[in-house]
């Protein structure tokens, strides 16, 4: 692995300020202040709470986690936690109004006559009239019903009978009611992003993507940026979620050092006085991305909320030199379609089972 993260692409100009509109000494006060502007209008924070895993531990940490300032949240129903989310947002205090909830259509989902119904569903369980943003968690549709991993006598998905188009155009429909504010994917590449917007009324407001230092996408980041839709990096901190290690379809690549560990970002972090973590969150921020780590620890929940600092140039050149192209998020061959085809990463993509 030490080979491959030599082999990372060196950035040496950035070519992009800094978003920031508060000062240098009040930014770790004012966390949750930094927001960016969709194309429709509304407005998304730079840094929120994601709430994969630990269904158990939910409630009370998205409870904690909007009472300390976050106010982007974002869930999936494939998380099984909507329920939790929801009672957490309850018992948190905060209005509702003052909080982006953003949840994922699972790919079971995917027919036309079975998204607004599955809307429903989501809001019943967040125990809210709407929500912010709609994401299609993958491209890739399967067989209707309600088993979420439908397979065949052989272990192999079922795939359905319907596109993502014309799921995407079933999403546009489900705006007019007011159930959800926004759409936007999830994991799609960039030729199924522009079936999109070639083929709809509508351009998605956001992109949910694996980006971390270890899995930059330049290029796809720029070209999103054009088009008018916001990125929002899942995983963030790359490969320190032991999921990407233990998942039946991981990579190799998944057990090289982790992000955080680098020594690039333990220098940058002292520099600063904050954590690797901390400037790992900075960077995409500071890149004009939202991030959604996800924890259930108390001070590490505190710890991210500090994340919203500004970076100087030259350290943002050098976390660029750590561009490994590894993305870990890869399931492919369990899901019986190539994802990311046009992306970067899509080597070493092992074929085993998420569940």
């Amino acid at each position: 692995m030490a080979s491959l993260a030599a082999r990372a692409t060196r950035v040496t100009a950035l070519g992009r300020k800094s978003m920031f509109t508060t000062s240098t000494a009040s930014r770790a006060l004012n966390t949750h202040a930094t927001s960016y502007t969709l194309n429709t209008g509304a407005k998304i924070p730079a840094l929120g709470f994601g709430t994969f895993q630990d269904p158990d531990s939910q409630e009370d940490t998205v409870s904690l986690a909007l009472q300390k300032g976050m106010r982007l949240i974002d869930t999936a129903r494939v998380y099984n936690v909507e329920e939790q989310v929801g009672k957490g947002i309850k018992k948190s205090g905060i209005p509702r109004k003052e909080i982006f909830v953003s949840t994922k259509l699972w790919c079971n989902d995917y027919h036309p006559n079975d998204v607004e119904r599955a809307v429903d569903d989501s809001l019943r369980d967040l125990d809210t009239p709407y929500v912010d943003l709609l994401l299609m968690h993958y491209p890739c549709t399967f067989k209707r019903g309600p088993d979420r991993f439908p397979r065949d006598a052989d272990g192999r998905m079922v795939a359905g009978e319907t596109t993502y188009l014309d799921t995407w155009k079933a999403m546009e429909k489900v705006t007019r009611t007011g159930k959800v504010k926004a759409i936007g994917v999830s994991n799609f590449s960039r030729g199924e992003i522009s079936t999109l917007i070639n083929g709809s009324s509508t351009v998605p407001a956001v992109h949910q993507m694996e980006v971390h230092p270890y899995l930059q996408q330049k290029g796809f980041n720029e070209w999103l940026q054009t088009k008018g839709i916001h990125v929002v990096q899942f995983s963030p901190l790359g490969n320190m979620n032991d999921f990407y290690r233990q998942t039946g379809w991981s990579k190799e690549i998944s057990h090289m050092m982790r992000v955080i560990d680098q020594p690039i970002l333990k220098e940058i972090g002292q520099k600063y006085g904050k954590s690797p973590v901390q400037v790992v969150l900075a960077w995409g921020i500071n890149s004009g991305r939202s991030v959604i780590p996800k924890s259930v620890v108390d001070w590490q929940i505190e710890e991210n909320l500090a994340a919203h600092f500004e970076l100087q140039r030259e350290d943002m050149a050098q976390i660029a030199t750590l561009d490994a192209k590894a993305r870990f998020n890869d399931p492919s061959l369990d899901y019986e379609w190539r994802l990311y085809s046009d992306l970067e990463g899509i080597d070493g993509t092992m074929r085993g089972k998420t569940h």
